[in-house]
């Protein structure tokens, strides 16, 4: 009720200062032709005090935004880069003042003489109606154009700074998703499901709607009915090894009492526009926080993830004549060149051994040049204090799993009493905390750092 009366009055102050801006601009005559460009407007924004003529030019701005094509989005963008960014005349004055006298006041005067106009810009631009989505938006188009412009990387840099502080988790809402969900989110949660696609109404409902399921999603109040990002999770009796049953149409479901695992089976990005700006860590942490609540014999807390990054890995080290595989173990490997290797149960096992040695070497030994593990989906949980517990051989024999990792599945465990200090580790040295069966398994060394 809140977010609808503050939306509305929001709406009222904007309409009445597009009045303001319209008479203004008959009065000026032929100075609305100078006007009339986005890129003149921003600085019109910039420069204007008035609150409701602010609020209606942002909300023009962003209409008028929205109607632009890719090219000239492309050279929007370029002005950002290039008319909006700091103000260096002040910069070296406010430096000289700061050598001057290093007092509070000088200090932040450069801390104000270094922001670039842009931040300022998209302030002004959040309090048009529906700014912030539209903000969100924007952001996406930005990323499809830096595919191949690096140069706009400081307008990107400018928008996760501010995103980071206006999504902040302060400002998150945790709600759980289930079968009396409005239509409008239930459609949006199929749509973003990035990891198992949801085939349709009946799938999404064997997700969501029996009690040993559960489903939750953070939610911004800018954002209305738009979930950031959902977990998806199952309650097993004991670490499941496999997505087939759990996705399985077969009816068969858990009383929630008797389980003592709580599996997180999926977990979705939704906005892309807010890439970079993280928000699972928190997720997860409140999830394991709400379903203790609810079921206290939960004691095991795992996720089953995909490995998205293994099969192209694989591929390359099978080329590589300095490759972290032993020679034991790349003569088997030829048989993953078999169409349908999979279905072969012979085949299959004689793989599982190499390729789980494989495995283990990827996760521990494959880093970028930063030092992080190659893996995406491992520096998420990793990262977020999580420990690598098992590998699950051919744990996902769907086209996709076998395309991108050979059907290879993994568990990473949440142990609450070590979660603080797995991150710490993590974020201090990348060390990577893994069980003991999957430390004998690698046969790299420990410190190589190996695209």
């Amino acid at each position: 009720m809140n977010t609808s009366f503050f939306g509305e009055l929001l709406q009222t102050i904007s309409e009445r200062g597009r009045a303001l801006i319209d008479r203004t601009r008959d009065r000026r005559g032929d100075a609305a032709a100078r006007s009339e460009s986005l890129v003149e407007l921003c600085e019109e924004l910039l420069t204007g005090r008035g609150e409701a003529s602010g609020v209606a030019l942002a909300r023009e701005i962003l209409t008028r935004y929205g109607e632009l094509t890719t090219g000239p989005r492309i050279a929007f963008f370029e002005a950002l880069a290039t008319r909006f960014g700091v103000d260096r005349e002040r910069i070296d004055a406010a430096v000289e003042g700061w050598w001057k006298a290093s007092s509070d006041d000088a200090a932040a005067e450069l801390h104000v003489a270094a922001e670039p106009r842009r931040q300022e810009l998209f302030r002004r631009l959040n309090l048009a109606p529906g700014g912030t989505a539209a903000l969100v938006a924007m952001r996406e188009d930005l990323l499809d154009a830096m595919v191949h412009r690096d140069d706009l990387s400081a307008v990107d840099q400018d928008f996760v700074h501010l995103f980071s502080a206006w999504f902040n988790r302060g400002f998150l809402v945790l709600r759980r998703i289930d079968w009396g969900t409005p239509a409008i989110v239930l459609e949006k949660i199929i749509r973003y499901e990035a990891v198992h696609e949801i085939g349709d109404w009946n799938d999404l409902r064997r997700r969501i709607d029996p009690p040993d399921r559960r489903c939750y999603a953070f939610f911004h109040p800018a954002l209305i009915d738009e979930p950031l990002i959902f977990v998806e999770v199952a309650f097993t009796h004991g670490i499941p090894g496999a997505i087939g049953p759990i996705l399985g149409q077969d009816g068969n479901t858990l009383e929630p009492g008797r389980a003592d695992t709580a599996v997180f089976y999926s977990i979705s990005n939704c906005q892309r526009g807010l890439a970079g700006v993280s928000f699972g860590s928190f997720l997860i942490k409140q999830v394991v926080e709400e379903v203790s609540r609810e079921f206290p014999r939960l004691s095991t807390f795992v996720t089953l993830s995909p490995v998205p990054g293994f099969a192209g890995w694989l591929k390359r080290e099978r080329s590589n004549d300095a490759s972290l595989l032993t020679p034991e173990d790349r003569a088997p490997l030829a048989a993953l060149d078999a169409p349908g290797w999979w279905s072969d149960q012979a085949t299959a096992e004689r793989l599982r051994e190499p390729m789980l040695r494989a495995a283990a070497t990827y996760f521990l030994s494959a880093r970028s040049k930063s030092g992080a593990p190659v893996d995406p989906v491992a520096r998420f949980h990793l990262g977020n204090g999580a420990r690598l517990e098992r590998l699950d051989w051919l744990g996902d024999r769907s086209d996709k799993g076998i395309a991108q990792s050979y059907g290879l599945m993994v568990n990473y465990q949440y142990d609450l009493d070590d979660i603080e200090k797995n991150h710490e580790a993590y974020a201090e040295t990348r060390t990577i905390v893994a069980a003991n069966a999957i430390r004998r398994l690698a046969r790299a060394p420990r410190d190589l750092v190996k695209v």
